[in-house]
């Protein structure tokens, strides 16, 4: 049995802590420009580097088929474009420490889309770890007052929260659509296609609110967000990650993405200086230990 290099584990703990930057640079960026004009940004500079990446480890882009190029579409407008739209406009009205939390979601929800459109079966301990990840989540929306849920959802449910919760969605579909419907892709094509049609429905948008954009705004800070969203929260957190899945195997690789938003949260205290509450590390808690426990059983 090889070991596995070290190297490959503290590029995950990397990737997991790039991800968790993205929610600090995202918030920098969603209060200064308008929100089609920073994704679009942040995809213009990830499309530079993965296309210099697909032509030096790939020797190109493959032509797509017919069913590849619906696919890729799909990636695109699903966790490029719909993703980056409800990211920014979560960013733009809540914390960056708490819409980091709401990412803990992603593989519940997955599991749960997997089990209602495919009829994957989920044994008892699945079932446990998203009711326990639900809990978690939910204490985390309503601040620890869970009973506010039952007399005035509006109460603890803002729009920031319900763009973040979109966001989840539009990565389910992501997730989903990435495992069903692309055949004969590698993971470097499939992402370079997928920010290609991401950065042209973003670049539409962007057009559009360009009369809204104040130049002046455009600061050294801004502009290092948006660079870094695009080469560490997208490039290079993509290659390692998916070095990862070829290394260790897509499930022992998903349990780092445990860690992206307790690097949030961190991250957000000591850069942003926000306030950790103790509902989001009681709910940031029960929410990572449910998605452990639902992944445990994944093969």
């Amino acid at each position: 049995m090889n070991t596995v290099p070290f190297s490959v584990y503290l590029k995950l703990i990397c990737v997991a802590l790039f991800w968790g930057g993205t929610f600090i640079a995202g918030r920098i960026v969603s209060t200064e420009i308008p929100h089609m004009i920073a994704a679009a940004g942040r995809f213009l500079v990830a499309c530079v580097f993965l296309l210099l990446l697909a032509w030096r480890v790939e020797g190109g882009l493959p032509k797509l088929s017919r069913q590849q190029k619906h696919a890729t579409f799909g990636l695109g407008a699903t966790g490029i474009f719909l993703y980056n739209i409800c990211f920014l406009a979560a960013l733009e009205r809540m914390p960056a420490g708490r819409s980091a939390l709401f990412v803990s979601l992603s593989p519940i929800v997955t599991a749960l889309a997997m089990s209602i459109l495919f009829r994957e079966r989920l044994g008892f301990t699945k079932w446990l770890g998203i009711a326990i990840a639900f809990v978690g989540a939910a204490v985390v929306i309503t601040r620890g007052d869970l009973m506010s849920v039952a007399h005035d959802v509006s109460h603890s449910m803002g729009s920031g929260e319900l763009f973040m919760l979109a966001a989840v969605g539009s990565w389910t579909a992501y997730t989903i659509l990435g495992k069903h419907a692309l055949k004969g892709l590698s993971p470097i094509a499939a992402t370079t296609y997928a920010s290609l049609w991401g950065l042209l429905l973003l670049s539409m948008g962007a057009v559009n609110q360009l009369p809204m954009l104040d130049t002046a705004k455009l600061t050294w800070q801004v502009l290092s967000a948006i660079v870094f969203l695009g080469i560490f929260g997208t490039v290079i957190g993509f290659v390692w990650y998916y070095e990862g899945v070829k290394t260790i195997g897509p499930a022992r690789t998903a349990v780092f993405n445990n860690l992206v938003p307790v690097f949030g949260v961190s991250l957000s205290a000591l850069l942003l200086n926000e306030s950790i509450l103790i509902s989001m590390i009681v709910g940031g808690v029960l929410t990572i230990a449910g998605v452990s426990l639902t992944n445990r059983t994944s093969h």
